[in-house]
């Protein structure tokens, strides 16, 4: 009798990213992630997605915003800010 193979769900991939990401993990279980990679395209732009952030946070690149969307980032921010505060009335 032949044992089926453990199928990983999206749920444990994302449970174990880091540690993938990392290099942390054992190798069988490195398999099992790079399997279930090979046939989910979410999951494998979630893991894209945090190998990026890792290697642009790594490299301290610093990148300047549009200043139209920096001053509608700031305007949303401070707008934010308000409606936050209790007691003190919107303009």
């Amino acid at each position: 009798m032949t044992r089926k193979a453990k199928v990983m769900k999206c749920a444990d991939l994302l449970r174990m990213l880091n540690d993938y990401v990392d290099g942390d993990i054992d190798p069988g279980i490195c398999k099992e992630f790079e399997n279930h990679l090979a046939t989910c395209n979410p999951c494998t732009i979630v893991v894209d997605n945090v190998r990026k952030t890792i290697t642009l946070y790594r490299e301290k690149s610093v990148f300047e915003l549009p200043a139209p969307f920096q001053a509608r980032l700031h305007a949303a921010l401070r707008e934010k800010g308000r409606s936050k505060r209790p007691g003190k009335p919107r303009r």
